[in-house]
């Protein structure tokens, strides 16, 4: 997906991690997934552009769909749809 794209989602949980550092934002995705529908899409904002790897990892090893990421202005928003 495009940056025009993933912007446009219907996010159903958006976690702002910024200022935190790794393993910090994915372990909030990790706990806040469950509150998703399956089919749903997740954003989790970092300051911390490890968080891009660390999630995409996540969602292969969980069976969740890696959507994208985006740069912002000192943060990345990454993108995931929830698949179980």
């Amino acid at each position: 997906m495009n940056a025009s794209e993933l912007k446009a989602l219907s996010i159903g949980k958006l976690i702002d991690a910024r200022g935190t550092a790794c393993p910090g934002p994915m372990l909030e995705a990790k706990r806040a997934i469950g509150e998703v529908a399956v089919g749903g899409a997740m954003e989790v904002q970092s300051s911390d552009s490890g968080t891009i790897v660390d999630i995409q990892r996540w969602c292969k090893k969980m069976g969740h769909e890696y959507l994208g990421d985006v740069e912002n202005d000192g943060f990345w928003s990454v993108y995931l749809r929830r698949k179980v």
